[in-house]
């Protein structure tokens, strides 16, 4: 336990670490919050005509490609991630205990 007033001292590579399994534990949150944006777009309202000034509806293919666009940015995301995760030596990973 470092005495009061003593700045911590991480190490560069522990924390190079731990900020790593930070971003793999972060990755599904920031997917849900990416794919729920398309529940914030307009919608087309069939009864009442478009007014001027109105938001205008997202097209259904336009939704599509923006929902497997954040698909696919997540898998590489992930990929990199991993390819990151992979290069830390056993000895530095940090244990179970946080």
């Amino acid at each position: 336990m470092p005495q009061p007033g003593t700045p911590l001292f991480l190490e560069r590579r522990s924390y190079r670490v731990r900020r790593v399994m930070d971003a793999v534990r972060l990755l599904p949150v920031l997917g849900l919050a990416l794919w729920m944006v398309p529940l914030l777009w307009p919608v087309a309202d069939p009864l009442p005509p478009v007014q001027d000034g109105a938001a205008t509806p997202v097209s259904m293919s336009a939704a599509l490609t923006y929902i497997f666009g954040v698909w696919a940015g997540l898998i590489v995301l992930c990929l990199l991630l991993w390819s990151r995760a992979r290069r830390i030596p056993p000895d530095t990973a940090p244990s179970g205990q946080g």
